[in-house]
């Protein structure tokens, strides 16, 4: 299996794990803060599904899923280009679904989006420079590698929430 290959067997892992921490919850059990403070599994699979969207798009000179009706659907009050990074309590507080099927809709056109792009790329194209900000400069493989470390670990939490939520 080449590097391509990889990633597109990480992104369908998390999206399993996604179904998996998502799937048949009520809109209560989603929109749950288990503290004050805390991220909902709805906050959570929107980030995560957020940052792949946009840091995919960005990388390939895509339009991101979330501008073609998807940010509509979800009718949260923040701005298209608002990822969830940095939230505030309140702002993470803002983000309420009221089905799966939203999330899991959404969630599975970007990992369409994602494969579709990876299937586009050989190995070398891993190495293409997508972000001169940082020392050393961030390639191709090293965002998608990043995407899948943040993604992996926010739908990690997920499932922990819902099996908190599965203990009361």
């Amino acid at each position: 299996m080449n590097g391509c290959g990889v990633l597109a067997d990480a992104f369908g892992r998390i999206q399993e794990a996604v179904h998996g921490a998502v799937r048949d919850l009520s809109a209560e059990e989603l929109n749950t803060r288990v503290s004050d403070d805390a991220n909902s599994i709805a906050w959570l699979v929107w980030h995560l599904t957020r940052v792949q969207d946009d840091h995919v798009a960005d990388a390939g000179g895509l339009e991101q899923v979330w501008l073609s009706g998807w940010a509509d659907r979800f009718a949260l009050p923040f701005a298209p280009e608002v990822t969830g990074f940095g939230q505030s309590s309140k702002q993470v507080a803002a983000v309420r679904v009221d089905s799966p099927e939203l999330l899991l809709g959404y969630h599975d056109a970007v990992v369409e989006q994602t494969l579709r792009f990876i299937e586009s790329l050989d190995d070398d194209a891993l190495d293409r420079v997508v972000d001169k900000s940082w020392i050393p400069p961030v390639t191709l493989g090293v965002r998608l590698v990043s995407v899948t470390a943040d993604d992996l670990q926010h739908a990690g939490q997920a499932a922990f929430i819902r099996g908190l939520l599965g203990r009361r």
